[in-house]
């Protein structure tokens, strides 16, 4: 099973993306997962981890709710 975290700017209203990738998340995968956390940040933070390998990151990827819960697949299956 598999631990998500997603750490997201809070004073940049980064929280509707977190919420987003969250549902997202659960809504494919569901029970596989033993949890899919929001964690606060700030200076700009949007990253994605999957038993605390990063999966996603905003300055390194463009956001995409679709590339990232695959991402967050390929990471829990390997």
């Amino acid at each position: 099973m598999t631990t998500i975290e997603i750490e997201y700017c809070v004073p940049c209203g980064m929280l509707d993306r977190a919420q987003d990738v969250q549902h997202a998340l659960l809504s494919e995968y569901g029970e596989q997962l033993d949890s899919v956390a929001l964690v606060t940040g700030d200076s700009g933070v949007f990253e994605v981890r999957a038993d605390g390998e990063q999966v996603f990151d905003k300055d390194e990827d463009e956001f995409d709710v679709d590339a990232i819960v695959a991402s967050v697949g390929e990471a829990a299956s390997a």
